[in-house]
């Protein structure tokens, strides 16, 4: 049991709205009443438009496309899928199996014999042997050389690089500190006193820019005078502004009523002219032209299967004739081309086993030991033009710190240049703000804002207006229609209802019992007669034929009949004895 107390909930509040005021209580009365009369007919016309656009969708286009569409399978789709099922397919299937057979036969099982019965044996030999070559001719001679040649020529050009170390380099960075570092040592010391020169020259450049900026100050006062001017020009071309926009609103005013009429002349043009047109032109126009299409198709259907006929006539004839151009035909220079094959194959193995040997050993033996040489000459020669290039840098080194000194002066100068421009941008920045941006705030906030919210509130009063007239006119329109239809169901629907149970049913019922129950049953009895007396008929006929062969050839001896018992009906029952039983496991 819940012994606690719950709060009631608290009924949810809608949000307020905010508050309204007298010019759109005065707007939307009017504005719903005019748009209320204007929307009525228009939402008549159009629910009427939609339930007709319905039925016919329903009743007439649905059924005509589902019947053309299965005209169209009938005509199209069953006969290629017929002949494709029945015809296309098991003939495309035993060509396949054909000609699958044939290219094993041809291409697959001669290769495959050959691969296996001459080349994999000829490709072991031919292995074995170019492997025992290829130790002899690649891995021992390199070995030796390695050994005989490689290695002492290492050994040598180690000790000339050690030589060439000590001789060029340690020597040259000595000569480098003695000839170049001292000297440039003095070079920096004569350079810090022409940078000293040069801060003094800077502070006098200072000294003359601040004369210039109180002169810019004088400026600055001028142009306050001239600001207050240019602000009293602004507010007269403001008022201007209003009095022009006062003129613009009452044109739009005036626009918006021709609009209105205009757009009434097209509303009705759009609901009673445009529709019978467009129905003319997009619905009976085409259909009678999809009727001729039609009858058009069947004819080029009939054509293509003729046709198609003659092309699977060529399409059994052209394959046997390939077959024996490019197949039977080429197998003779295919024999030629493997002859051409393993000649080529026989020369190549004679130029492996002793031409490309020796080629290899100038190349990759001699020539390098040449090449070897001329770099070991080369790399002195390069030491001795490093020893150069390092005095070059040094007096380069010289040259870019003097670069450096007159760089920082002119960077010097030109923040002083900058410092200035800010001075006048900041003015010129202030100018610009109460001459253009401050008119143009003022502007927006105590004109342009005011208008777009009474506009706002007028589109938005026009935009409710039409969405209540539009529901309105809805349930006018629904009233409208059931009022109609209970009328039509008075008028046509329940008389004939009325007719059909109360006159045509008991009349058909009358009808059935009296007369069509009698006449089918004296049908029925007639067929009967018939049959009999047919069938007696054939019985006479019968023993007939039958008295007569047996007048002609005697009666046939008449066998004993073997009395069967019907295994589906049960025997008599045997008496019960002593040493009978009659459940089915004692039974003996």
């Amino acid at each position: 049991m819940d012994w606690e107390k719950h709060p009631t909930p608290a009924e949810p509040v809608a949000a307020e709205r905010p508050p309204e005021g007298c010019l759109v209580a005065a707007i939307r009365i009017p504005v719903r009443i005019v748009v209320l009369v204007l929307v009525v007919p228009i939402r008549l016309t159009w629910d009427a438009v939609a339930a007709g656009g319905r039925a016919v969708w329903r009743r007439g286009l649905v059924p005509l496309a589902r019947g053309t569409g299965q005209l169209l399978r009938a005509v199209f789709v069953v006969p290629w899928v017929w002949l494709w099922v029945r015809v296309l397919a098991p003939a495309a299937r035993g060509v396949g199996a054909a000609l699958t057979w044939l290219g094993g036969a041809l291409f697959v099982r001669p290769w495959v014999a050959l691969w296996r019965r001459v080349l994999v044996p000829v490709g072991r030999g031919v292995a074995v042997a170019l492997a025992w070559t290829g130790r002899a001719l690649f891995v021992r001679p390199w070995v030796a050389l390695w050994r005989h040649a490689l290695a002492p020529v290492g050994r040598g050009v180690r000790a000339v690089a050690l030589w060439v170390w000590w001789k060029g380099v340690v020597a040259s960075v000595a000569w480098w500190y003695l000839r170049v570092m001292t000297p440039a040592g003095h070079g920096i010391a004569w350079l810090a006193r022409g940078v000293w020169a040069g801060l003094a020259f800077v502070a006098r450049g200072i000294a003359r820019l601040a004369s210039v900026v109180r002169g810019g100050v004088v400026a600055v006062g001028r142009g306050a005078g001239w600001l207050s001017r240019a602000v009293g020009a602004g507010l007269a071309s403001v008022g201007r502004g209003i009095a022009h926009l006062a003129s613009s609103v009452w044109a739009g005013l005036t626009a918006a009523g021709r609009g209105l009429r205009v757009g009434g002349v097209w509303l009705l043009r759009a609901l009673f002219v445009v529709p019978w047109v467009w129905l003319y032109a997009r619905v009976l126009l085409p259909l009678g032209g999809g009727i001729a299409w039609l009858a058009r198709g069947i004819a080029a259907a009939v054509r293509a299967l003729g046709a198609g006929l003659a092309a699977l006539l060529r399409a059994l004839v052209v394959p046997a004739v390939w077959l024996y151009a490019h197949a039977l035909s080429p197998l003779g220079p295919g024999i030629a081309l493997l002859a051409r094959g393993t000649a080529t194959a026989v020369t190549w193995l004679a130029k492996a086993l002793f031409v490309w040997p020796w080629v290899w050993l100038h190349t990759r033996v001699l020539a390098p030991v040449g090449r070897a040489t001329a770099f070991l000459f080369k790399l002195v020669g390069a030491h001795l033009v490093f020893a150069g290039r390092a005095l070059g840098a040094g007096l380069a080194w010289l040259g870019r710190g003097v670069w450096s000194g007159l760089a920082w002066l002119a960077r010097g100068v030109w923040a002083g240049v900058a410092w200035f421009g800010r001075g006048v941008r900041t003015v010129a920045v202030t100018l610009v703000r109460w001459i253009f941006v401050v008119p143009a705030v003022a502007l927006w906030r105590w004109v342009l804002v005011p208008v777009g919210r009474a506009v706002v509130v007028l589109v938005r009063e026009t935009g409710e207006a039409l969405g209540h007239a539009w529901r309105v006119a809805g349930h006018m329109s629904r009233a409208v229609g059931r009022f109609l239809g209970r009328l039509l169901r008075w008028i046509f629907v329940d008389p004939v209802r009325w007719a059909y149970r109360n006159v045509c049913t008991p009349l058909g019922h009358l009808v059935r019992d009296s007369v069509w129950r009698p006449a089918a049953q004296a049908v029925k009895d007639a067929g009967r007669t018939a049959r009999q007396a047919l069938a007696a008929a054939r019985e006479s006929v019968r023993q007939a034929r039958a008295d007569v062969r047996r007048a002609l050839f005697g009666a046939k001896r008449a066998e004993p009949e073997q009395l069967v018992r019907d295994r589906r009906e049960p025997g008599p029952p045997q008496a019960r004895t002593l040493g009978s039983s009659t459940t089915a496991l004692t039974k003996d």
